[in-house]
């Protein structure tokens, strides 16, 4: 039984949700943080003893803790000054939990309102800020040696239900996201896409919703006025971590392929969720989920619209990056991709329980980072099935860290 009493944060320093990557400098090993929100635009390396410390930055380890851990592990004192001044460094850089760091959110929430749109985060570092350039990269994607033949698709006189593509770097994954969208371009084609992309950074309430058009460099996608307003009433708290659109690249990602194979006016749902498969077993967790996407799927069906899911997210996560205590090999990829199709039969076979729990089984162990919105799309599409249309991964760093996707199709 706790007392209660909220813990000195000066003490009991609590790291933000942050992200990290090795990186090597010579002969050293470093660590870089950053922060997949946003919120601060700061990176930090930190040699791996800093590393240790930083990770331990829980709330529950006190300084004093984490000096004696540190003892423990490297066999030598912990100077307070040297911890001291990793905490003012961290606090600057609003990498921790703090008044500072709340401070800087409600601002950032502020300002996110008051723009009239989304503006594009991406362009021109993932993808070409011009849009003749841009339309041109996008064709390209569906012409190279990995993308897409020109055979027609066996699917051209259906609608379209659904769509699964990656959330990768358009510049490596931008062929397999064409396997899924040349789908899209060929087949009867719907009003509405509700995109539910993965919140990289983590969400509080599980489902972020902005009511905010997209802008790209190849014009304005507007949003969906009737399934929103729609939304606002029955479960307006997921409308609360809205600010998380404003740099997550998800949503970002999908829509020049949306704005060049869609041959008509369209509006988007645009969605972000953060849940694990194995937090389902939670009840909390669970009932929250449940009735967020029971609201959705009356709000689609009460539009009286045609509506395709696009679900957009990644596969497994092997490596150091993503806290594995060694490189992935040639065999353990391998490994990987057998489980990673094993796991997609269940979602070929709209099976969301089944698709959950296969993941559950694993413990999590590859980090299904798509598993939030991929589940959403299996909850909500009204489809007689779903195809794996291409399969592939991307290397994150020099550790061979990698991150793999794929695209699929719901008819």
């Amino acid at each position: 039984m706790t007392s209660g009493i909220a813990k000195d944060s000066a003490q009991y320093p609590v790291l933000r949700h942050l992200q990290f990557s090795p990186i090597k400098q010579g002969e050293d090993q470093l660590i870089v943080l950053w922060d997949p929100s946003g919120l601060s635009k700061e990176k930090l390396v930190l040699p791996l003893n800093f590393f240790f410390i930083v990770q331990h930055f829980d709330g529950e380890h006190s300084l004093q803790d984490i000096g004696a851990l540190y003892l423990k592990r490297f066999g030598e004192f912990l100077m307070p000054n040297k911890v001291e001044q990793l905490v003012t460094d961290l606090e600057q850089k609003l990498f921790l939990e703090g008044e500072r760091t709340e401070a800087a959110r409600q601002q950032a929430r502020i300002a996110y309102r008051q723009q009239p749109i989304r503006r594009a985060a991406i362009a021109g570092r993932s993808y070409e800020a011009d849009g003749v350039k841009l339309r041109k990269q996008i064709d390209g994607f569906f012409t190279s040696g990995e993308g897409p033949d020109f055979k027609p698709s066996e699917n051209r006189s259906k609608l379209i239900k659904g769509l699964v593509a990656p959330t990768y770097d358009l510049k490596q994954a931008g062929p397999v996201y064409a396997w899924g969208y040349k789908e899209l371009q060929e087949c009867r084609q719907p009003d509405v896409y509700v995109i539910i992309g993965t919140a990289h950074a983590g969400l509080e309430n599980f489902f972020a919703i902005t009511d905010k058009d997209f802008e790209t460099p190849l014009g304005v996608v507007p949003a969906d006025r009737t399934i929103l307003d729609r939304l606002k009433g029955p479960v307006p708290e997921f409308f609360d971590e809205e600010i998380a659109h404003q740099t997550e690249h998800a949503i970002e990602f999908q829509l020049p392929f949306l704005q060049t194979v869609v041959n008509k006016p369209f509006t988007i749902v645009p969605i972000l969720s953060s849940f694990a498969a194995t937090s389902l077993s939670d009840s909390t967790v669970w009932n929250a989920v449940d009735r967020f996407l029971t609201v959705l799927r009356e709000a689609i069906t009460d539009s009286g619209k045609t509506v395709c899911v696009i679900a957009a997210g990644e596969l497994s996560h092997l490596g150091l990056r993503y806290g594995d205590s060694a490189p992935p090999t040639d065999f353990s990829f391998h490994r990987s991709m057998q489980r990673d199709l094993e796991m997609l039969k269940p979602v070929e076979e709209l099976k969301p329980d089944e698709f959950a729990r296969f993941i559950q089984k694993e413990n999590d162990q590859r980090r299904i980072s798509g598993f939030s919105p991929i589940y959403s799309l299996l909850r909500l599409v009204q489809a007689e099935k779903g195809q794996v249309l291409r399969y592939d991964r991307g290397i994150t760093d020099q550790y061979n860290s990698t991150v793999t996707y794929a695209s699929l199709v719901f008819f």
